[in-house]
């Protein structure tokens, strides 16, 4: 048994060192690479990917697996091995399932396709052109069909889509999330609606790049973010890639006429970095190096912009620093009136530029139209007026032009399909975490008030980031919080905030 799982984790640590050197070439596509490089790249990254594949699907794996005991009823396997070792075996066992059932040659087309899906998505971004897009759609969408079809699924195509992000949860239960949101969202919304707007003035002036990116780097540098460990570019759509243990890329955009977009972009990807860079030492070079779930990932992040970044106390530290950096810009602005400019409630075309209230029901549209698509109810020629359709419903306004809609997220392009619900299941379960850290830690808006983030972070290795894919998202809410996952936390968290900032 021991021979059997140190060469199970011999193969593990090569499979994890090839998934780093794919990140590194996709991280490489989106923040350097020349645009013609594109078709080179693809088939570089459909190469990789087969290779990747052939060694994951590798059958001595699954022999290596028997001998440690591992079954369908009892993926962990043998009660003699330790505690970490069943939690990798389980990992193993779970992936080995899922690859085995995906042939190398789809494999490498997804590689493929997406690979230059990507660049024409970024094109067409920029040219506001759906119908540019809309045939590398199509392909993905058919490619992500046959990829439920093989995983298999009881009830919903998506349901197989979804749980290669959110282990273990099924479309019908991220509906059941999504319908506490809205019965907890639509009245807020309301109420925010028909309440005296706060003064976002300040949120339109001229802000350089330059000024907001060297803001920003002081901010990552008090939230523990380390810059010998990763680093911050820019690219088209903001993310947070792993490369390695001690290798975490960051990136965001810049726009000079609203500084949020790369301030709080910044701040969120930096709550992803601090997740990676978080991971238990022992843990490098194997695939418990990795996020419970996309959904745990996100509530890092979404924690980080909108708990800290989005609040008083943050500010009340932050704010002298941010007004040094641009006097002009901020000349009779004091910190209560930017306080609530940087949580100004306004339904908004842009997922990412969206404020706390409004933000979930973003990820409502996309999770509504996701399923609809491999639900074979809509197609990718509708997709257009079926958002702008979704958008007047959902948050009253349509977007002017595809660049505001339907082309404004990269992940379709990447084939993540089942992606965007962990964005919302994040919002619930980070609020859920804060309700656990404020028990450990009941001065913790002090901490922040005084600028001293590295008690929390410290607080997020041990319970949230360390762990990492040891436990699985539901074990892991319920090892830190004591209960089930609720969006009940998430709820009272916006209706206690925002009748403060609207006087409700």
């Amino acid at each position: 048994m021991n021979k059997a799982l140190e060469q199970l984790k011999k193969i593990d640590a090569e499979v994890k060192t090839l998934r780093g050197v794919q990140a590194s070439l996709d991280w490489d596509q989106h923040v350097y690479m020349p645009e013609r490089g594109v078709h080179d790249r693809s088939e570089q990254s459909a190469l990789l990917a087969s290779i990747v594949h052939a060694k994951d699907t590798n059958p001595e794996i699954g022999n290596l697996l028997d001998k440690l005991g591992a079954t369908d009823e009892n993926p962990l396997g043998s009660e003699e091995l330790s505690d970490d070792d069943r939690r990798l075996v389980r990992a193993i066992y779970r992936e080995f399932k899922q690859s085995t059932r995906l042939p190398g040659e789809l494999v490498e087309k997804i590689a493929r396709t997406t690979s230059v899906a990507q660049s024409v998505w970024a094109d067409a971004r920029r040219k506001s052109d759906f119908a540019l897009f809309r045939p590398h759609l199509e392909q993905i969408v058919d490619l992500q069909l046959e990829v439920a079809d093989r995983l298999g699924y009881e009830e919903h195509p998506y349901d197989a889509l979804l749980d290669q992000y959110e282990p273990d949860m099924t479309s019908a239960d991220v509906a059941k999330v999504f319908r506490e949101l809205r019965e907890g969202l639509v009245p807020l919304v309301r109420k925010i609606a028909s309440a005296r707007q706060v003064d976002g003035g300040v949120l339109g002036k001229h802000f350089p790049a330059a000024g907001q990116e060297a803001f920003g780097r002081k901010v990552l540098e008090a939230m523990h973010f380390d810059m010998t460990r990763g680093r911050l570019d820019t690219s088209v759509h903001p993310f947070t890639t792993s490369l390695g243990g001690d290798d975490v890329r960051l990136t965001t955009r810049y726009d000079e006429t609203y500084f949020p977009t790369a301030l709080f972009g910044t701040i969120h990807e930096g709550g992803h970095g601090l997740y990676e860079l978080g991971f238990k030492r022992e843990y490098h070079g194997s695939r418990l190096a990795d996020a419970a779930s996309l959904g745990i990932h996100e509530s890092m992040s979404r924690f980080w912009e909108n708990v800290v970044g989005r609040g008083r106390q943050f500010w009340h530290h932050f704010f002298p620093i941010f007004k040094a950096q641009f006097p002009e810009q901020l000349s009779g602005v004091d910190l209560e009136t930017f306080y609530k400019a940087v949580n100004l409630v306004e339904p908004s075309l842009i997922r990412v530029e969206a404020d706390e209230v409004t933000y979930s029901l973003h990820i409502i549209l996309r999770f509504e139209l996701e399923r609809m698509l491999i639900g074979k109810e809509l197609k990718v020629a509708d997709l257009p007026e079926a958002w702008r359709e979704q958008s007047q419903d959902l948050l009253g306004i349509v977007p002017n032009n595809d660049a505001n809609g339907v082309l404004q997220d990269i992940h379709w392009s990447g084939g993540a399909i089942g992606y965007f619900p962990t964005y919302a299941l994040g919002n619930v379960y980070g609020l859920q975490f804060v309700s656990r850290l404020k028990k450990d830690m009941p001065d913790m808006e002090n901490r922040i008030r005084n600028g001293e983030l590295a008690p929390i972070k410290a607080w997020l290795d041990e319970h949230i980031h360390g762990p990492g894919r040891s436990r699985t998202p539901k074990e892991l809410c319920e090892e830190v919080t004591g209960e089930p996952m609720s969006a009940r936390y998430f709820i009272e968290y916006l209706n206690t905030k925002y009748t403060d900032i609207y006087d409700l």
